[in-house]
Protein backbone atom coordinates (compact mmCIF):
# COMPACT_ATOMS: atom_id res chain seq x y z
CA UNK A 1 0.00 0.00 0.00
CA UNK A 2 1.11 3.11 -0.93
CA UNK A 3 2.45 6.11 1.38
CA UNK A 4 -0.37 8.54 1.20
CA UNK A 5 0.52 12.35 3.25
CA UNK A 6 -2.76 13.75 4.33
CA UNK A 7 -4.10 17.01 5.92
CA UNK A 8 -6.46 19.49 7.37
CA UNK A 9 -6.52 23.00 8.16
CA UNK A 10 -8.38 23.45 11.68
CA UNK A 11 -9.55 26.51 13.18
CA UNK A 12 -9.71 26.33 17.04
CA UNK A 13 -12.61 28.56 18.47
CA UNK A 14 -14.85 29.57 21.24
CA UNK A 15 -15.10 31.90 23.95
CA UNK A 16 -12.61 33.22 26.34
CA UNK A 17 -10.81 31.33 28.85
CA UNK A 18 -12.26 27.89 27.65
CA UNK A 19 -8.66 26.33 27.47
CA UNK A 20 -8.15 26.78 23.32
CA UNK A 21 -4.30 27.65 23.50
CA UNK A 22 -4.05 25.00 25.95
CA UNK A 23 -5.76 21.80 24.18
CA UNK A 24 -3.34 23.29 21.36
CA UNK A 25 -0.30 23.02 23.29
CA UNK A 26 -1.30 19.82 24.79
CA UNK A 27 -1.64 18.36 21.58
CA UNK A 28 1.54 19.86 19.83
CA UNK A 29 3.36 18.84 22.71
CA UNK A 30 5.27 22.19 22.92
CA UNK A 31 4.03 25.82 24.61
CA UNK A 32 3.66 27.63 21.66
CA UNK A 33 0.59 29.85 22.93
CA UNK A 34 0.39 31.42 26.17
CA UNK A 35 -1.97 30.75 28.95
CA UNK A 36 -3.69 32.22 31.75
CA UNK A 37 -6.53 32.25 33.47
CA UNK A 38 -7.73 36.32 32.30
CA UNK A 39 -10.22 36.25 29.22
CA UNK A 40 -8.47 36.76 26.06
CA UNK A 41 -4.81 36.22 26.56
CA UNK A 42 -4.68 35.36 22.66
CA UNK A 43 -4.56 38.10 20.62
CA UNK A 44 -3.97 37.53 17.24
CA UNK A 45 -4.26 34.05 14.94
CA UNK A 46 -1.24 31.65 16.21
CA UNK A 47 -0.77 28.65 13.81
CA UNK A 48 0.58 25.20 15.26
CA UNK A 49 1.59 22.51 13.03
CA UNK A 50 1.26 18.97 14.35
CA UNK A 51 2.81 16.12 12.21
CA UNK A 52 2.18 12.49 13.12
CA UNK A 53 3.20 9.96 10.26
CA UNK A 54 1.13 10.46 7.06
CA UNK A 55 -1.17 12.90 9.05
CA UNK A 56 -0.39 17.29 9.19
CA UNK A 57 -3.05 18.61 10.97
CA UNK A 58 -2.19 22.71 11.12
CA UNK A 59 -3.80 24.46 13.75
CA UNK A 60 -5.28 28.31 13.60
CA UNK A 61 -5.77 29.02 18.02
CA UNK A 62 -8.13 32.27 17.80
CA UNK A 63 -8.67 34.91 20.42
CA UNK A 64 -11.68 34.24 22.11
CA UNK A 65 -14.88 35.37 20.89
CA UNK A 66 -16.23 38.27 23.08
CA UNK A 67 -18.26 42.23 22.44
CA UNK A 68 -14.81 44.81 21.69
CA UNK A 69 -14.68 47.62 23.33
CA UNK A 70 -11.81 48.96 21.62
CA UNK A 71 -9.74 48.92 18.16
CA UNK A 72 -7.78 46.30 19.41
CA UNK A 73 -10.50 44.18 20.05
CA UNK A 74 -12.31 44.39 16.71
CA UNK A 75 -9.25 43.00 15.16
CA UNK A 76 -9.58 40.04 17.33
CA UNK A 77 -13.10 38.96 16.68
CA UNK A 78 -12.44 39.80 12.33
CA UNK A 79 -9.35 37.39 13.36
CA UNK A 80 -11.60 34.79 14.53
CA UNK A 81 -14.30 35.09 11.56
CA UNK A 82 -11.49 35.34 9.00
CA UNK A 83 -9.87 31.97 10.39
CA UNK A 84 -13.07 29.82 10.17
CA UNK A 85 -13.76 30.84 6.29
CA UNK A 86 -11.74 28.53 4.25
CA UNK A 87 -10.94 26.07 7.06
CA UNK A 88 -11.25 22.02 6.62
CA UNK A 89 -12.74 21.64 10.06
CA UNK A 90 -13.24 23.48 13.17
CA UNK A 91 -12.52 23.02 16.47
CA UNK A 92 -15.14 24.34 18.81
CA UNK A 93 -13.97 24.60 22.73
CA UNK A 94 -16.28 25.05 25.24
CA UNK A 95 -16.35 24.72 28.98
CA UNK A 96 -18.23 21.70 30.58
CA UNK A 97 -19.40 23.47 33.15
CA UNK A 98 -20.95 26.32 31.41
CA UNK A 99 -23.98 26.96 29.46
CA UNK A 100 -24.43 27.05 25.86
CA UNK A 101 -24.32 31.39 25.70
CA UNK A 102 -24.98 33.27 22.21
CA UNK A 103 -21.10 33.02 21.26
CA UNK A 104 -21.27 29.72 20.58
CA UNK A 105 -24.49 29.97 19.01
CA UNK A 106 -22.95 32.15 16.55
CA UNK A 107 -19.58 30.31 15.82
CA UNK A 108 -22.06 27.51 14.80
CA UNK A 109 -24.63 29.20 13.07
CA UNK A 110 -21.28 30.42 11.21
CA UNK A 111 -20.10 27.21 10.87
CA UNK A 112 -23.46 25.63 9.42
CA UNK A 113 -23.71 28.12 7.47
CA UNK A 114 -20.11 27.41 5.33
CA UNK A 115 -20.81 23.56 6.12
CA UNK A 116 -17.40 23.14 7.69
CA UNK A 117 -17.07 19.86 9.43
CA UNK A 118 -16.59 20.46 13.16
CA UNK A 119 -15.49 18.37 16.01
CA UNK A 120 -16.75 19.53 19.40
CA UNK A 121 -14.60 19.40 22.67
CA UNK A 122 -15.61 20.16 25.84
CA UNK A 123 -12.77 20.58 28.28
CA UNK A 124 -12.93 20.49 32.03
CA UNK A 125 -14.30 17.39 32.36
CA UNK A 126 -11.68 17.28 35.43
CA UNK A 127 -14.02 19.54 37.67
CA UNK A 128 -17.42 18.43 36.44
CA UNK A 129 -19.04 16.84 39.37
CA UNK A 130 -22.22 14.73 37.89
CA UNK A 131 -21.54 13.39 35.15
CA UNK A 132 -25.12 13.38 34.23
CA UNK A 133 -25.24 17.49 33.74
CA UNK A 134 -21.93 16.48 31.08
CA UNK A 135 -24.67 13.98 29.20
CA UNK A 136 -27.13 16.82 28.97
CA UNK A 137 -24.56 19.66 27.80
CA UNK A 138 -23.64 17.20 24.91
CA UNK A 139 -27.47 16.61 24.08
CA UNK A 140 -27.76 20.53 24.13
CA UNK A 141 -24.75 21.03 21.42
CA UNK A 142 -25.84 18.07 19.25
CA UNK A 143 -29.08 19.98 18.81
CA UNK A 144 -27.20 22.68 17.45
CA UNK A 145 -25.01 21.40 15.10
CA UNK A 146 -24.22 17.85 13.78
CA UNK A 147 -20.93 17.18 15.19
CA UNK A 148 -18.28 15.61 13.30
CA UNK A 149 -17.41 14.44 16.83
CA UNK A 150 -18.16 15.23 20.28
CA UNK A 151 -15.01 14.51 22.62
CA UNK A 152 -15.07 15.35 26.24
CA UNK A 153 -11.44 16.37 27.42
CA UNK A 154 -9.59 18.19 30.25
CA UNK A 155 -6.52 20.25 29.08
CA UNK A 156 -4.98 20.26 32.62
CA UNK A 157 -4.72 16.69 33.16
CA UNK A 158 -4.11 15.42 29.08
CA UNK A 159 -7.53 13.39 29.46
CA UNK A 160 -9.18 12.55 25.76
CA UNK A 161 -6.27 14.19 23.91
CA UNK A 162 -4.98 11.25 22.24
CA UNK A 163 -8.97 10.51 21.37
CA UNK A 164 -9.05 14.33 20.03
CA UNK A 165 -6.69 13.79 18.00
CA UNK A 166 -7.67 11.04 16.58
CA UNK A 167 -10.99 12.42 15.75
CA UNK A 168 -9.70 15.57 13.91
CA UNK A 169 -7.08 13.27 11.88
CA UNK A 170 -10.22 12.02 10.25
CA UNK A 171 -10.87 15.73 8.79
CA UNK A 172 -7.79 14.80 6.87
CA UNK A 173 -7.90 14.44 2.77
CA UNK A 174 -5.06 13.78 0.55
CA UNK A 175 -2.80 16.81 -1.01
CA UNK A 176 0.35 16.10 0.66
CA UNK A 177 1.84 17.71 3.69
CA UNK A 178 2.18 21.58 3.70
CA UNK A 179 5.52 22.24 5.96
CA UNK A 180 8.54 20.23 6.92
CA UNK A 181 7.35 17.36 9.31
CA UNK A 182 9.50 19.27 12.31
CA UNK A 183 7.91 22.66 11.94
CA UNK A 184 5.81 23.77 15.04
CA UNK A 185 4.53 27.23 14.24
CA UNK A 186 5.06 30.26 11.82
CA UNK A 187 5.79 31.96 14.61
CA UNK A 188 8.70 34.04 14.53
CA UNK A 189 11.14 33.97 17.14
CA UNK A 190 10.67 37.54 18.30
CA UNK A 191 6.74 37.17 18.25
CA UNK A 192 7.21 33.73 20.82
CA UNK A 193 9.67 35.65 23.01
CA UNK A 194 6.68 38.51 23.24
CA UNK A 195 4.24 36.39 24.16
CA UNK A 196 6.23 34.46 26.93
CA UNK A 197 6.96 37.87 28.44
CA UNK A 198 3.00 39.12 28.06
CA UNK A 199 1.93 35.86 30.05
CA UNK A 200 4.16 36.75 32.97
CA UNK A 201 2.35 40.37 32.62
CA UNK A 202 -1.40 38.56 32.87
CA UNK A 203 -0.30 36.57 35.24
CA UNK A 204 1.31 38.99 37.87
CA UNK A 205 -0.71 42.11 37.13
CA UNK A 206 -4.51 42.50 38.48
CA UNK A 207 -7.54 43.74 36.88
CA UNK A 208 -7.21 45.62 33.66
CA UNK A 209 -3.49 46.80 33.74
CA UNK A 210 -1.84 43.56 31.72
CA UNK A 211 -4.64 43.54 29.27
CA UNK A 212 -3.18 47.39 28.48
CA UNK A 213 0.39 46.39 27.44
CA UNK A 214 1.78 45.30 24.36
CA UNK A 215 5.35 43.67 24.17
CA UNK A 216 7.54 44.68 21.84
CA UNK A 217 11.40 43.18 21.17
CA UNK A 218 13.42 45.28 19.92
CA UNK A 219 16.91 43.17 19.77
CA UNK A 220 17.47 39.35 19.56
CA UNK A 221 20.84 38.49 18.73
CA UNK A 222 22.65 35.11 19.73
CA UNK A 223 26.53 35.52 20.72
CA UNK A 224 29.02 33.31 19.56
CA UNK A 225 29.09 31.78 23.14
CA UNK A 226 25.32 30.64 22.39
CA UNK A 227 23.89 33.17 24.89
CA UNK A 228 20.96 35.07 23.29
CA UNK A 229 20.70 38.52 24.09
CA UNK A 230 17.09 40.15 23.89
CA UNK A 231 15.53 43.75 24.82
CA UNK A 232 12.21 43.90 25.16
CA UNK A 233 9.90 47.68 25.63
CA UNK A 234 6.93 47.20 27.60
CA UNK A 235 3.89 49.27 26.68
CA UNK A 236 1.29 50.34 29.05
CA UNK A 237 -1.11 52.85 28.74
CA UNK A 238 -1.01 54.88 31.79
CA UNK A 239 1.60 56.38 34.08
CA UNK A 240 0.40 55.20 37.25
CA UNK A 241 0.24 51.59 35.26
CA UNK A 242 4.31 51.64 34.56
CA UNK A 243 4.87 52.18 38.37
CA UNK A 244 2.98 49.07 39.08
CA UNK A 245 4.19 47.02 36.59
CA UNK A 246 7.74 48.31 37.69
CA UNK A 247 6.70 47.94 41.42
CA UNK A 248 8.77 49.05 44.31
CA UNK A 249 12.77 49.19 43.82
CA UNK A 250 12.04 47.64 40.07
CA UNK A 251 10.51 44.21 42.59
CA UNK A 252 8.04 43.47 39.97
CA UNK A 253 9.32 43.99 36.43
CA UNK A 254 12.19 41.98 37.75
CA UNK A 255 9.42 38.89 38.90
CA UNK A 256 8.12 39.61 35.46
CA UNK A 257 11.61 39.26 33.47
CA UNK A 258 13.05 36.10 35.68
CA UNK A 259 10.01 33.87 35.06
CA UNK A 260 9.85 34.93 31.51
CA UNK A 261 13.82 34.56 31.28
CA UNK A 262 13.12 30.93 32.21
CA UNK A 263 10.51 30.26 29.94
CA UNK A 264 13.00 31.44 26.96
CA UNK A 265 15.54 29.05 28.13
CA UNK A 266 13.64 26.03 27.91
CA UNK A 267 11.66 27.22 24.28
CA UNK A 268 15.36 28.32 22.44
CA UNK A 269 16.96 25.87 24.43
CA UNK A 270 20.24 28.36 25.30
CA UNK A 271 20.66 30.86 28.03
CA UNK A 272 19.10 34.19 27.59
CA UNK A 273 20.22 37.46 28.67
CA UNK A 274 16.13 39.19 29.02
CA UNK A 275 16.65 43.59 29.38
CA UNK A 276 13.37 44.69 29.69
CA UNK A 277 12.04 48.41 29.54
CA UNK A 278 8.78 49.64 30.58
CA UNK A 279 7.31 53.30 28.50
CA UNK A 280 3.90 54.85 28.00
CA UNK A 281 1.83 54.79 25.00
CA UNK A 282 -1.41 56.18 26.14
CA UNK A 283 -4.54 54.51 24.78
CA UNK A 284 -2.78 52.55 21.79
CA UNK A 285 -4.88 49.96 22.07
CA UNK A 286 -7.53 52.83 20.02
CA UNK A 287 -4.54 54.14 18.04
CA UNK A 288 -4.45 52.58 14.33
CA UNK A 289 -0.58 53.50 13.91
CA UNK A 290 0.50 51.99 17.27
CA UNK A 291 -1.26 48.78 16.46
CA UNK A 292 0.22 48.32 13.46
CA UNK A 293 3.50 49.38 14.57
CA UNK A 294 2.75 46.60 16.76
CA UNK A 295 2.39 44.35 14.46
CA UNK A 296 -1.40 44.26 14.18
CA UNK A 297 -2.84 44.76 10.75
CA UNK A 298 -4.70 48.13 10.89
CA UNK A 299 -6.49 47.47 7.97
CA UNK A 300 -8.66 45.18 10.27
CA UNK A 301 -9.74 47.58 12.72
CA UNK A 302 -12.81 48.82 10.38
Amino acid sequence: MDYKELSAFITIVGRPNVGKSSILNRILGEKIAIVTNKPQTTRTRIMGVLTEGEYQLVFTDTPGMHKPRTALGKYMVKSVTESVSGADGALLVVDATEEISDTERSLLERINAQKIPCVLAINKIDIVKEKSELMKLILEYSQLCDFSAVVPVSAKKGEGMEELKDELKKLCQEGGHFFDADTLTDQPERQLAAEQLREKLLLFLDKEIPHGTAVVIEKMKQRENGTLDIDATIYCERDSHKGIIIGKGGSMLKKISSKAREDMESFFECKVNLQTWVKVKEDWRNRDGLLKNFGFDSSDFE
